[in-house]
């Protein structure tokens, strides 16, 4: 049984603790007074009504997220059906649609008689086309980008600003400038796998009932006493066959092995001894901040109510910002309220201030050629040293992904998913 330390309180640091604790002793450790990462669900008191709304993590389907259904399952948590659906403004040409059915498609009426508007759809199943011929073939060269593929196949610039770049900037919080760069097998394999690239046959999409957070508490039942917040860590060191923990104070605690959940850039600088190949990997893999905001400004939502959805893109010429989404959580929460409750990234100016309930930085993955190079190098570093580094930018940046790299470290140890414990 070894003592091991949990660096960050996220969904990867829980998820190994939660593992871990079956056969070893665990402590977490989390910088902020509260735990939970980017499960951050907050209380709203409006008209004497309460409401429990999800700003971080919101939604997972029944596809291409195993390992936390397994989790979930385990824990006792159930989940609850929502709908997943995108649409896209363009504030400069008034265009708006919402792909969610043939009805929302045409929420703005006058593209029945638009012929550039059927182009667009035509130009999205011949995307839809090609992508799954280019994942069935399995080749692909490693430097080739989205914006290679779209130039190669002399897609429109129409059908590149109001469809393809706009989605992928919504999923990863990225800019379309950022979207044209991002490499091609990554995001043709993240398509593919989530249902994208089909019109039907799509993944069914669940929220936690009440907000994700309610899976927090049978998550963290078996170390509950082992959970540290406010933990001030200056640095983390290793020498002689134990790791060290530098704390602000002064003191140092030692541990066998530590597991450091944070993320990539966060664990970069916490490393002290820091080898010459963490500092090339981490340092490949790097972050941005973007603002949320929970409101309840509809202007921030398509003008026509046939084009809400659950992810809302307004479009605007700056090709460098990052995603302008809004997320209905009406729509996703399944909330039965006269109030629209919504969840803003990057648009804070142009928000009514009278309608703001809260605001957040988030922090997300940036995705490139050279941090996916970084990942398929994970085995240089990881379980190295006695130390262990575990992130959802590991893989494709979501809560899927954080607890699957969560399970690639607890596997190290001989803990799993559905394993007792000791």
């Amino acid at each position: 049984m070894k003592n091991i330390a949990i660096i960050g309180s996220g969904v990867s640091g829980l998820t190994a603790a939660y593992l871990l604790s079956k056969k070893h002793n665990v402590t977490v450790f989390e910088k902020a007074p509260i735990i939970g990462g980017h499960t951050a669900t907050v209380d709203v008191e409006l008209e004497n009504k309460s409401f429990a709304i999800d700003t971080g993590f919101i939604v997972f389907n029944d596809k291409t997220y195993p390992n936390f259904l397994a989790l979930l399952d385990e824990i006792g948590i159930q989940k609850q059906e929502t709908e997943m659906s995108f649409s896209v403004h363009n504030c400069q040409s008034k265009l708006e649609y919402n792909g969610h059915n043939l009805d929302t498609l045409f929420a703005q009426r006058r593209n029945i008689l638009n012929p550039r508007f059927w182009f667009l759809i035509k130009e999205i199943l011949r995307f839809n086309k090609l992508c799954k011929q280019a994942y069935k073939s399995g080749v692909f060269v490693e430097d080739y980008s989205l914006g290679d593929f779209l130039q190669q196949h002399k897609f429109s610039d129409y059908f590149s600003e109001h469809y393809i770049l706009p989605m992928g900037a919504a999923i990863w919080s990225s800019s379309l400038d950022q979207m044209t760069r991002f490499q091609f097998r990554f995001f043709v394999q993240f398509f593919n796998n989530h249902g994208l690239l089909n019109i039907a046959d799509r993944p069914q999409w669940y929220v936690i009932p009440n907000g994700s957070r309610r899976y927090l508490a049978p998550l963290c039942e078996p170390f509950k006493n082992k959970i540290r917040v406010n933990a001030d860590i200056t640095s983390i060191t290793r020498e002689n066959e134990s790791v060290q923990l530098h704390f602000a104070d002064q003191h140092v605690e030692f541990f066998d092995d530590v597991v450091i959940a944070c993320h990539s850039d966060q664990a970069l600088t916490l490393l002290g001894d820091a080898t010459e190949q963490e500092n090339a990997l981490l340092s490949a893999m790097t972050y941005s901040d973007n603002s949320v905001v929970l409101h309840t400004d509809i202007n921030l939502l398509p003008k026509r109510k046939k084009a809400w959805a659950s992810w809302n893109y307004q479009l605007t010429n700056d090709r460098v910002k990052p995603a302008s989404v809004t997320y209905n959580m009406n729509i996703l929460q399944g909330l039965d309220t006269k109030h629209t409750f919504c969840v803003t990234l990057n648009q804070k100016e142009s928000i009514n201030p009278d309608k703001i309930l809260r605001e957040f930085t988030y922090q997300h993955p940036v995705f490139s050629i050279e941090s996916i190079k970084a990942q398929q190098q994970r085995n240089m570093i990881c379980g190295k040293q006695h130390t262990h580094f575990a992130g959802a930018y590991w893989y494709s940046g979501f809560h899927e992904d954080g607890v699957r790299s969560a399970v690639d470290v607890a596997a190290r140890f001989g803990c799993s998913l559905g394993s007792k414990t000791v």
